[in-house]
């Protein structure tokens, strides 16, 4: 655990930093309390930055910020919500902060989103509301897409696909040159949940998705069967690599190295060992996963990492100008870089390293999906359910004849679970 008090000194000031002064112009005094579970040294030193540079715009302000443990963070957070409550705490976005916001233990903060932040936040707005409120601000995310090998694809005169059917004609050409379509490692479950998180969301849309996650419609539905129909198509195809149940997503990794797959389905963080095991961006690329339903708009995955004011938070006020600040264009700017956390801004307005990746992933979430952001599907469903489901999808990636009998045991789960 970690305590700071205001910084005396400057750290990379912002030019606003100077004013002394909120977003309303009025300067600040009294104290601020914020928890935060950013304890890997990257976000640490990003989170004692931050802190400090709004403690240089407001010199009459008492700044007291804790850092604790992500994983205990997450067992202490109830606790320290119902009592030595914070201004401002750490936490996630969409179905992981129901529980907060059902039990009344986060603030209502629809104001802060009122004017241009609804604008410059709004690929997030659907994931930070519940009830037609906002409860939190996000201040960092990352894409999730597919990455594969340009010279697999022009070798075989490939084009990014834009529809499904073009993914699976791809997938075919892939199969007949001798290569598998994806790698993929399922032992540790949750790499299946971001297969199935983009086929239902392409099937059928974000607010089903989210719903559905929310355990609000049956998984052995129409909807859910169509979402699974489309996943055996590829999976009757061949277009997995053998085996995935053995290896973890690293260990998944050489066959598209090796050129034995062609594509991942993974999130930005695959990019760095993709780079060390020698795929330069001359051969690596990265494509939007595809429309399947052209009625729905496109979804993605990119989980959320945000801000929240404890209902029981004593300065209120000052909590709400740190969220201002947290999520300004060129705060975000700044946290995201290379040096601090080098993951992709929210803020619309700010602008990303010079990397392929993070560019194509900003404009991805920021320009080319009104359809909405998920989390992912251990972060949308509850712990105990995330766990049943990824156990069911895994099996039907081995066993798609099983369908009948895991949609069953999904749903009698969802009723106690959900209960």
């Amino acid at each position: 655990m970690h305590k700071f008090l205001k910084a005396s000194t400057a750290t990379l000031a912002l030019a606003v930093a100077a004013t002394g002064a909120n977003a309303d112009g009025h300067a600040l005094s009294g104290d601020l309390v914020i928890f935060s579970d950013m304890s890997n040294p990257a976000p640490r030193a990003t989170m004692e930055d931050m802190a400090a540079r709004f403690g240089e715009m407001h010199p009459d302000l008492n700044i007291e910020l804790t850092i604790i443990d992500r994983e205990a963070y997450k067992t202490q957070i109830r606790n320290f919500l119902t009592a030595n409550t914070p201004d401002v705490a750490n936490w996630y976005a969409a179905n992981r902060m129901r529980p907060y916001v059902d039990a009344g233990l986060f603030e209502d903060i629809s104001d802060v989103w009122e004017g241009t932040l609804s604008e410059e936040l709004a690929s997030t707005k659907g994931a930070m509301t519940l009830d037609g409120k906002q409860w939190g601000v996000p201040y960092t995310y990352y894409q999730w897409g597919v990455y594969y090998r340009k010279d697999i694809y022009e070798e075989l005169g490939l084009k990014e696909p834009a529809t499904f059917d073009e993914m699976k004609s791809n997938c075919q050409a892939i199969l007949d040159s001798g290569k598998k379509c994806y790698t993929i490692g399922t032992k540790f479950l949750w790499t299946a949940g971001g297969w199935f998180d983009y086929l239902n969301m392409r099937t059928n849309g974000y607010d089903f998705h989210s719903e559905l996650m929310a355990g609000k419609h049956k998984w052995d539905s129409d909807e859910v069967r169509a979402t699974f129909a489309n996943w055996r198509e590829l999976l009757d195809m061949g277009a997995f690599v053998d085996n995935h149940t053995s290896y973890s997503w690293q260990e998944s990794l050489p066959f598209i190295v090796s050129g034995e797959a062609a594509a991942i389905l993974k999130g930005n963080f695959a990019v760095a060992p993709l780079r060390e095991a020698g795929l330069d961006d001359s051969k690596l690329d990265f494509y939007q996963f595809p429309s399947i339903n052209g009625d729905v708009a496109l979804a993605e995955d990119a989980p959320t990492d945000t801000f929240h004011i404890p209902s029981g938070a004593a300065n209120k006020d000052n909590a709400k100008a740190f969220l201002k600040f947290v999520t300004s264009a060129e705060n975000q700017t700044l946290i995201n870089n290379g040096a601090n956390l080098g993951q992709l801004p929210v803020n619309a307005n700010s602008s990303v390293d010079d990397d392929k990746f993070l560019k194509e992933g900003f404009e991805m979430l920021s320009s080319n999906s009104p359809g909405g952001v998920a989390q992912f599907f251990d972060r949308d469903a509850p712990a105990e359910m995330a766990k049943v489901g990824m156990e069911g999808l895994q099996e039907f990636m081995v066993k798609p004849d099983n369908l009948d009998k895991i949609l069953a045991r999904l749903d009698k789960a969802a009723e106690r679970i959900y209960k």
